[in-house]
């Protein structure tokens, strides 16, 4: 299937790729592997969601945010590759939360980005997955989630 229309079908629209915040660059390709750099809720750079989870942002927020980190993602690896359809499948999540003190449902937090990448690329969506709770994100942002993508 192709992506852009499943992309469509679902109800979203590929934003345009995040600016860099660092010394880094947004993905970096060995071999077969597309390496994305984290990605978090933003747009045109600046912050959808502020806060950390379980004080200023509830879980439904928090999946949202997790869902833009993964347009996001997608948006940096159209931008290498040119054409998403060349991703055979979803590897790796590195999901980060900004939680409040007592918070420990960063899991369900997660959830809103792999289940997008589950409902785009069905079973090649399906990926190993750490999502870990942390005190401060860049900006305030409430998630940041980095990817393993493998190419065809």
């Amino acid at each position: 299937m192709d992506i852009y229309a499943r992309l469509k079908e679902l109800g979203y629209e590929l934003p345009a790729p995040p600016p860099r915040g660092g010394l880094y660059v947004p993905v970096k390709q060995v071999g077969s592997m597309a390496y994305v750099s984290g990605q978090g809720p933003t747009e045109n750079g600046k912050p959808l969601f502020v806060g950390k989870v379980g004080r200023e942002i509830n879980i439904e927020q928090g999946q949202a945010a997790a869902r833009r980190c993964v347009l996001n993602g997608l948006a940096s690896l159209h931008a290498h590759l040119g054409d998403l359809n060349k991703i055979k499948g979803v590897v790796k999540l590195l999901g980060l939360v900004a939680s409040a003190p007592g918070f420990n449902s960063q899991p369900q937090v997660v959830n809103g980005g792999s289940q997008l990448l589950l409902d785009l690329f069905g079973d090649e969506g399906w990926h190993a997955r750490s999502a870990m709770g942390t005190n401060e994100l860049p900006g305030d942002i409430p998630v940041e989630i980095e990817f393993i993508f493998e190419l065809k």
